[in-house]
Parts: C-alpha cells; sequence; structure tokens
C-alpha cells in the first residue's frame, strides 16, 4: 500500500473515530442529524379548503426542519407548526425537550415560501386553514423516512399553529387533504382559537386530543375550547384540556424566562366571534349570518401575550409525560 494512501486512510479514521467520539459525548438535547426539506403544499382559501377544491388552489413551496434524534432505528417525531408570528425563540425550547427524550422533530415553516413572516395585524393575509395542508404534506414526507417510525409522529402547534392542529384531527379533513396513508398519532394544539364550528366537525380521528391553554387568554380564549371539548366528549373522543391560571397567551414563552405580558399591538383576535361554516364551505358570521370577513365588528385588536416560567415548565412536564406514555419510552 502507497505510504501517501495509508496517512490518508489513517486520517479518514482518526476523522470518523473523532465524529463517533463527539457524538457520543454529545448533551442528549442535541439532535445528531439535521435536514432541511421542502414541502410541495398549496396556498388556498378556506372555501376551497373546505369544498375540496385543490383544482383552483396556488402551489406553494414551503419547508420543515428535521433534526434526528440521537438513537438507533426507527425514532418517534413530534411535527411542530408555529403560530401567527412564524417560526419563533420559544419553538427551540421545545425541539431540545423533545430531542433530550430521543424524540425527532420536524418544524415546519408555512411563511417563508409564502412570502409571509407575520399575519397577526392582518388574518386575511393567509387563509385560516392553510397550515393544515402544510402539516399533511409534512406526514407524507416523514412516513417515508428511513429513520421515523411512521406509527408514532405527533402534531403540535401554537396559537395559528394550534388551531391548524386541533382541526387537522377532524376525519373530514383527512379524507380530503391527506393522502400520506397514515395519520398523527396524536394532536397538542397549545392555545388554539376554537371559534370556529366546522360541519362534522366533532368526528375526529381516534387519536388522543391534548389541549394546553390559559384562563386568562384574551388572543385565543380557553372559553371557546371548552365548549369545543364538551362536544367531542359527548361524541366519546379521547380529548382532555389542560388549563393553566395566570398564563396569558403564549405562556410556554416562560421556557425561555420571560415572566412578562404585554400588548400584541395591532393583532388582530375574533375572541367575540362565532364563526360557522355555512353552504359551499362559506365561512360565516354567526351574528350576522354573512360570509366572515377580518373586517367584521366583533374583529378585535390588541389582545396580549406573555411568558409563565412556571405553568411553562408544567406544560412541558405534562407534555414529556404524556408523549413518553404515548410512545412507550422507557
Amino acid at each position: 500500500m502507497p505510504t501517501a494512501f495509508r496517512a490518508a486512510a489513517a486520517l479518514i479514521a482518526l476523522c470518523v473515530s473523532t465524529v463517533l467520539a463527539s457524538a457520543q459525548s454529545l448533551p442528549k438535547e442535541v439532535a445528531t442529524r439535521a435536514e432541511i426539506y421542502p414541502i410541495p403544499s398549496l396556498t388556498l382559501s378556506d372555501q376551497q379548503f373546505l369544498s375540496g377544491d385543490a383544482a383552483a388552489a396556488k402551489p406553494v413551496t414551503v419547508a420543515g426542519e428535521f433534526r434526528v434524534a440521537q438513537g438507533t432505528g426507527k425514532l418517534p417525531v413530534v411535527v411542530l407548526m408555529h403560530g401567527s408570528s412564524g417560526v419563533g425563540a420559544t419553538t427551540e425550547a421545545w425541539v431540545h425537550a423533545f430531542n433530550a427524550m430521543g424524540i425527532s422533530t420536524f418544524v415546519i415553516d408555512g411563511f417563508t415560501g409564502r412570502g409571509l413572516t407575520v399575519v397577526g395585524p392582518n388574518q386575511a393575509l393567509l387563509g385560516r386553514l392553510n397550515l393544515i395542508i402544510d402539516t399533511y404534506r409534512s406526514l407524507d414526507i416523514l412516513a417515508k423516512h428511513p429513520r421515523v417510525d411512521p406509527d408514532r409522529i405527533v402534531l403540535m402547534g401554537f396559537s395559528r399553529g394550534g388551531q391548524a392542529t386541533l382541526y387537522a384531527s377532524l376525519e373530514r379533513f383527512n379524507k380530503l387533504w391527506n393522502k400520506s396513508g397514515v395519520q398523527f398519532a396524536a394532536y397538542i394544539p397549545f392555545y388554539p382559537d376554537c371559534s370556529t364550528t366546522y360541519v362534522g366537525d366533532s368526528d375526529v380521528a381516534a387519536r388522543p386530543i391534548r389541549i394546553f391553554h390559559g384562563t386568562p387568554d384574551d388572543y385565543n380564549p380557553v372559553k371557546s375550547c371548552k365548549a369545543f371539548v364538551e362536544r367531542l366528549k359527548t361524541a366519546g373522543r379521547d380529548v382532555v384540556l389542560t388549563e393553566y391560571p395566570d398564563s396569558a397567551h403564549g405562556f410556554d414563552s416562560g421556557l425561555l424566562g420571560v415572566n412578562t405580558v404585554a400588548v400584541s399591538a395591532n393583532a388582530q383576535t375574533v375572541r367575540n366571534c362565532h364563526i360557522k361554516e355555512g353552504d359551499g364551505g362559506v365561512l360565516m358570521n354567526g351574528e350576522t349570518n354573512a360570509p366572515f370577513t377580518y373586517k367584521d365588528a366583533c374583529v378585535e385588536l390588541n389582545p396580549h401575550v406573555g411568558g409563565n416560567p412556571t405553568t411553562a415548565a408544567e406544560s412541558r412536564k405534562a407534555v414529556e409525560e404524556f408523549l413518553q406514555a404515548l410512545f412507550k419510552l422507557s
């Protein structure tokens, strides 16, 4: 063997052993690998979504970051869907928590590919149901990945993403738009908006739904979620709503040490709206019986957002314990 070849082989062996050694000493919350995926999706109106009209939708490519947790073989995954401000710092805290448990994560960015950064001050920039399409398309990608257990993929979302997570559980929506051949193993919405009533919305997938919300939330009030949860329970569904006192909208930012509450300037809230699906998939204002728009009188501005480190930690512990049992982690 030529000397130069032996030297190169030795160098490669040294590099490999160094990488393996460093990998073995990684903190638990650090993933072993990150992969960025284009997600072929659609941008469509709520009426197009509800009527299943894919032909009139605009094709779009959004993105997802997949972090492979430490471990071997096919691992469980939590898919995370952001709220009206896009992927934020709090998402990273959840990613680290799950990766530390040996759970891989897939963080969806449903905004950048659509030319958006935030929609809080103008929710009409994107239909309320678009992010559901993104979650289903992500499920299709993950179910085929060699390091993913397709039976252990959970969907988790926050605010607008929590709304998408909650309603992605509807059997009707799965039949219309989920072409992956698999279903999410559970749904974990954080402070979602539950003010809209869809046709057949008590017929959800036979999977657990775990909602986490704050009592003083004036962005997406917990009251409407309580009413929806009662309807789901009456229908015999596996749903639990956990409510935390002194916890504003976005209370889990307390995982980053945030302990203040402030006005989300000019953000739109439908906290006093009653929206229902009408004929032909048109969303109607329940008070006026006219098609709903964000110019309706029930739409208000300036709700509050903020963190609570104590209840953020409690919610993280509750989610971790739920996933540990669901995924049968040791």
